[in-house]
């Protein structure tokens, strides 16, 4: 028996007919896997696209709306058939499913953040598998993305979890577009992403979904940064989800990050909410960035916004504006104006355990 952690993100197209409405033989097939998986002992918690596609139709549309609000209203409808669809196929293997809406504002806010975090561990101790969507209902700015592949890396970071699988409809990450580019070649682990990787990724994608390549890429920064290894392969085999777990089948693996950050930082680093940020000077770079030393009042050289103690703000290089990491202030904007303004800034403003870099 494992007791292994393995987070599962099925997107829209591996769980749609080619008409964009929901394909119950897919889900069979995946919820069979889920419970051979967690017959063998693995937690699973399944992060799920489909609840627009679940609904329209059954909502009166012939295809899958474009509107902000017909998109909303179809996941209103949409999101009760897909966790009964999930629900029952479970229940045959006597399996518990619990299901977990979710927005950004659940990650940003510590407090909801660490109340996730606990539910799910409860869950997951008592042999459930949560069944996880974006509430899509009321997720204007998440809708607009559809965003759940940055969703699950956020839910496989805060648990911690063994692995992280993204399941689409292509077999992992290419050179260039598989399907426009016969000379594009397959990439089967990947030690670190960087900005080529980024260029490489763009264009991939299918049109049932709303996130194509590049979001993968971005999740699976997030979660390696947080300690968790990726797996992205496609769902198109029937066992696809088993062989994931081992990587038996054709995909590429993302390599967790050897300096994995916890929790805490993993929290300043992508969730927190930030609404203002400060320009440093290269002394106060070279400082936070190569000798693990705090930011002092003094590297400051420009404001944009409006902060308070405590709050937690991004730091930018001044000489080429680059986002170098983000950290909780000890002082209040109004306190570093005010000290910038009369020459005598002292003292630190970020101290280097409450600083992350990015």
């Amino acid at each position: 028996m494992t007791e292994k952690t393995i987070v599962f993100k099925v997107g829209t197209s591996s769980l749609t007919q080619e008409n964009g409405s929901l394909d119950r033989i897919k889900i069979a097939r995946i919820t069979n896997q889920l419970a051979q998986l967690h017959q063998k002992g693995y937690q699973i918690v399944l992060v799920t696209s489909g609840s627009i596609a679940a609904g329209f139709r059954r909502l009166g549309f012939d295809k899958r709306p474009t509107k902000i609000a017909e998109k909303q209203a179809s996941a209103a409808v949409g999101q009760g058939l897909l966790i009964e669809e999930y629900t029952q196929n479970l229940m045959k293997d006597g399996i518990v499913s619990a299901q977990i809406l979710l927005t950004q504002d659940d990650f940003a806010d510590a407090r909801r953040y660490q109340n996730a975090s606990q539910a799910l561990q409860v869950l997951l101790k008592q042999r459930a598998i949560p069944i996880i969507n974006e509430n899509d209902t009321i997720a204007i700015e998440e809708i607009k993305v559809g965003d759940n592949d940055t969703l699950s890396a956020q839910v496989a970071s805060l648990l911690k979890a063994d692995l992280l699988v993204l399941l689409t409809d292509v077999d992992g990450l290419y050179t260039a577009n598989p399907n426009s580019d016969p000379n594009a070649k397959h990439l089967p682990e990947i030690k670190e992403i960087t900005e080529d990787l980024f260029a490489m990724a763009a264009g991939a994608g299918s049109s049932n979904g709303t996130g194509g390549m590049t979001t993968k890429l971005q999740a699976a920064q997030i979660a390696t940064k947080s300690g968790v290894p990726v797996f992205i392969c496609s769902s198109k085999e029937d066992t696809a989800l088993l062989q994931a777990v081992t990587q038996a089948n054709r995909g590429t693996l993302f390599l967790a990050d050897d300096h994995a950050m916890n929790q805490r930082k993993q929290w300043m680093a992508f969730y927190a909410r930030t609404d203002a940020a400060v320009e440093v000077d290269a002394g106060a770079v070279d400082a936070m960035l190569h000798q693990g030393r705090s930011l002092l009042a003094t590297g400051v050289k420009a404001l944009e916004g409006d902060f308070e103690v405590g709050q937690v703000v991004e730091v930018y290089s001044q000489a080429d504006h680059r986002l170098i990491g983000k950290g909780r202030v000890k002082l209040s904007s109004k306190d570093l104006q005010d000290q910038l303004a009369n020459g005598r800034a002292e003292g630190v403003l970020i101290h280097r355990n409450d600083w992350v870099s990015l």
